[in-house]
C-alpha cells in the first residue's frame, strides 16, 4: 500500500514563497518586541494533561491532542478510563505553558518579567480558512506588573509591529475589562451564578447581532425589563475613554462596580492614544468578552479591515500562576494571530521589501571539473558581497526550471556550459 503523500487534516505543507513571508513576519515581530524589553524563551510543547484540562481554556480544552502514555506505563488491556492511558497533550495555546515555566523558574528571572514567546500550538478544531490544527502564536506576556502600565506597553507592542508588517491596512484595537462585564450583569440585576452563561451569549454578538442577543437571553428566562437595561448599556455610551468614565458613573453609583475599575480602563486608552507610533483605532467595546476562563481584568482585540475576526488578542489573567504556586502573580499578554497575518498578506501578493538579491547559476550536465570549480569560485565570490546564490544543474526543460526560480525570487540567471560560458 502507498504511503500517503497529503498532510494529516488540518495540517499544510508550507512552499518556499510563504515561508520567506512567514520569515519575515516572525523577525518584523521579534525585533519590535525586543525593543520594547522582552526577553525570548520557549517551553515545550508538550504538557502534562492535568494543566492542559485545568478549566483554564475554555472550549479549547475540548480541541487538545492527546498523548498516550509510553512503554510499560502504556497498559490499554488493564485501562478502565482515559487517565490509565493519557498522560500528556500537545499544548493548546503559549498562556498556560508560561505559566508553569514562571512558577518553575521565578527564582532566575527578573521582576517584572517581560517574556517573548513564539511557537507551534496545536488544536482539533474544524479547519478554515487562516485557521489550522496546528499554527503559529506569537505572544509577549508581563508578569510581577499589577500597573496598567503592563497592559499599555502591550498595546503598543503590539500595534507597533503589526504597523510595521500591514502598513497599509487599517485595524482596531478593541478593549473592555472582566470588572465592567460583572458590573453591568450586577447592574441589571442578573444573578451571579448566571454570568457566565450570559458572557457566552454576549460573546455571539458579532455573529447573531443585537436581537439575537436578546432572543436568547429572554429564551433563558430573564425579564424583558433585566435584558433590555443590559442591552441599553452597549449603545448609550461612546466607545472612548469618556465613554468608559461615564459608565464608570453610572455602574459606581449603583453599587455593581468600583470606579477605579472603569478609570483604569480610561487611563490605559488615554495614555496609549498620547504616545502610539502606529495608525490605529481604540475603541472601548463593552461586547467584548474573550472566550478564555484565565481571564480576569483587562482584555484586548484587534481586528482587521477586510479580515473577518480577530488578528491579535489578550487580557490580563492575575489569577492562573497562582494555581501553581499558591501566590497570585499578576499577569497580562497579547498574542497576535501569526497565521492570520500570513494568510492576509498572501491574499494581497505581498512581496518582502528589501530582500537580498538572489541570482542561479546553472551549469550543464557532464561540465568539466574545471568549469564547476569556476562556478563555484563566482557563487562564494557573490556570497561574500551578500548576495544569495543558488547553484544547480540545469533541467532539459530549462525554460520551466527559469520559471519555478522566478516564483521563489531568483531575479538573474547565469548559464555555464561544457565549452564556454553564456550569461
Amino acid at each position: 500500500m502507498a504511503l500517503k503523500k497529503k498532510p494529516v487534516t488540518g495540517m499544510k505543507d508550507v512552499l518556499p514563497a510563504e515561508m520567506q513571508i512567514r520569515e519575515y513576519v516572525m523577525n518584523q515581530i521579534k525585533e519590535t518586541y525586543k525593543k520594547f524589553g522582552f526577553s525570548q524563551i520557549e517551553t515545550p510543547c508538550v504538557e502534562h494533561i492535568e494543566n492542559l484540562t485545568s478549566k483554564q481554556g475554555g472550549d479549547n480544552e475540548k480541541l487538545i491532542f492527546k498523548i498516550l502514555k509510553r512503554g510499560d506505563k502504556l497498559d490499554v488491556a488493564a485501562a478502565q478510563t482515559e487517565a490509565d492511558v493519557v498522560d500528556g497533550g500537545l499544548r493548546y495555546d503559549l498562556t498556560l505553558p508560561l505559566s508553569r515555566y514562571y512558577s518553575n523558574n521565578a527564582a532566575n528571572l527578573p521582576a517584572p518579567f517581560k517574556a517573548l514567546q513564539m511557537g507551534s500550538v496545536w488544536r482539533a478544531d474544524r479547519p478554515q480558512k487562516g485557521r489550522f490544527r496546528q499554527f503559529v502564536q506569537c505572544d509577549i506576556d508581563i508578569l510581577g506588573d499589577p500597573t496598567c502600565l503592563a497592559e499599555i506597553e502591550l498595546i503598543l507592542a503590539t500595534t507597533t509591529a503589526l504597523g510595521k508588517i500591514c502598513p497599509g491596512n487599517s485595524f482596531t484595537v478593541r478593549i473592555n475589562d472582566r470588572g465592567i462585564l460583572r458590573g453591568m450583569a450586577a447592574y441589571c440585576g442578573f444573578p451571579e451564578e448566571a454570568y457566565d452563561q450570559i458572557f457566552i451569549t454576549l460573546d455571539k454578538m458579532d455573529k447573531i447581532g443585537m436581537d439575537g442577543v436578546k432572543a436568547e437571553l429572554l429564551e433563558a428566562g430573564y425579564s424583558q425589563e433585566q435584558v433590555t437595561k443590559y442591552l441599553s448599556l452597549f449603545s448609550d455610551f461612546a466607545d472612548n475613554a469618556e465613554g468608559v468614565r461615564r459608565m464608570g458613573q453610572v455602574l459606581a453609583e449603583a453599587g455593581a462596580i468600583k470606579a477605579e475599575t472603569c478609570e483604569n480602563l480610561a487611563h490605559i486608552m488615554d495614555t496609549v492614544q498620547d504616545v502610539a507610533e502606529a495608525e490605529f483605532t481604540l475603541a472601548f467595546d463593552p461586547t467584548l468578552v474573550r472566550g478564555m476562563s484565565y481571564y480576569t481584568g483587562t482584555i484586548f482585540e484587534v481586528s482587521m479591515e477586510g479580515f473577518g475576526g480577530s488578528v491579535a488578542g489578550g487580557g490580563r489573567y492575575d489569577k492562573m500562576i497562582g494555581k501553581f504556586t499558591g501566590m497570585e502573580t499578576p499577569a497580562c499578554g497579547f498574542s497576535i494571530g501569526f497565521e492570520r497575518i500570513v494568510t492576509i498578506l498572501l491574499d494581497q501578493n505581498f512581496t518582502v521589501p528589501g530582500g537580498m538579491a538572489k541570482k542561479a547559476y546553472l551549469f550543464e550536465k557532464g561540465v568539466s571539473q574545471e568549469v564547476l570549480s569556476q562556478v563555484i569560485r563566482e557563487a562564494s565570490a557573490e556570497r561574500k558581497a551578500g548576495v544569495q546564490v543558488l547553484v544547480a544543474q540545469m533541467n532539459k526543460n530549462k525554460k520551466f526550471q527559469k520559471e519555478q526560480l522566478l516564483k521563489e525570487g531568483y531575479e538573474e540567471f547565469k548559464e555555464f556550459y561544457k565549452d564556454a560560458l553564456k550569461k
